[in-house]
């Protein structure tokens, strides 16, 4: 199995997701999700994971089905995806190109000529135009990629056979999951400054939607 990951970024980092998730239509195993590869599209409705769950005030069990509302309030707002109620600091905004274009010109010095100012207007334009606009980091996206023998094995094998594939890709996510509960994850305490301090400290655990992906992520 290879695992890669990327940044989810808040606001729009996680809404591909919505908009391709397959509506929950009751009790779901591995080898019902499985036959209908190819007669519907989207992706399954995730499932929560993760020993961070247990610090909700009103947990899911894990492999429950994750709601639209609770993904948006999770990774969209940083609030509790049970109940809504805030986990930490709310994420920061950042300004917007346009923003920062209006704050700059509203700032130029009201004895240019017209022509300055239009020449100083469409510099700061461009200037802003090329910087990236930062984004808080809502969480990671992790990939889990089964190697294309067990793919090929899926493939050409029965109903039976394909539900004990996704039941093993399943627990080897699950292991891979708790591996980095117990030695990677991290968070920071403490607030910057003069008279501040921030410290690295482990964490009870994460909180994670698992997702189907029938298709390839790369697009």
């Amino acid at each position: 199995m290879v695992v890669s990951f990327r940044v989810v970024s808040a606001g729009q980092g996680y809404r591909y997701l919505l908009n391709s998730v397959v509506a929950g239509d009751g009790h779901r195993d591995a080898a019902d999700a499985l036959t209908r590869y190819y007669e519907q599209t989207g992706t399954p409705p995730g499932r929560w994971y993760g020993g961070g769950l247990a610090g909700l005030a009103q947990p899911p069990t894990i492999g429950d089905d994750v709601t639209e509302e609770q993904l948006r309030r999770l990774l969209g707002h940083a609030q509790d995806p049970t109940n809504g109620e805030q986990l930490g600091r709310p994420f920061r905004q950042f300004a917007s190109a346009d923003e920062l274009i209006k704050r700059r010109v509203d700032k130029l010095p009201v004895t240019l000529d017209p022509g300055e100012r239009q020449a100083e207007v469409a510099r700061i334009g461009q200037e802003d135009s090329e910087r990236e606009t930062p984004a808080p980091v809502a969480g990671f996206d992790l990939t889990f990629s089964a190697p294309k023998s067990v793919s090929t094995l899926w493939a050409v094998a029965d109903a039976g056979t394909q539900a004990l594939v996704a039941q093993a890709h399943h627990e080897a996510m699950a292991h891979v999951l708790e591996l980095l509960e117990q030695e990677v994850a991290m968070t920071r305490v403490g607030t910057a400054g003069p008279r501040g301090a921030v410290a690295q400290v482990e964490v009870r655990g994460v909180m994670a939607a698992a997702y189907d992906h029938w298709d390839s992520r790369s697009g």
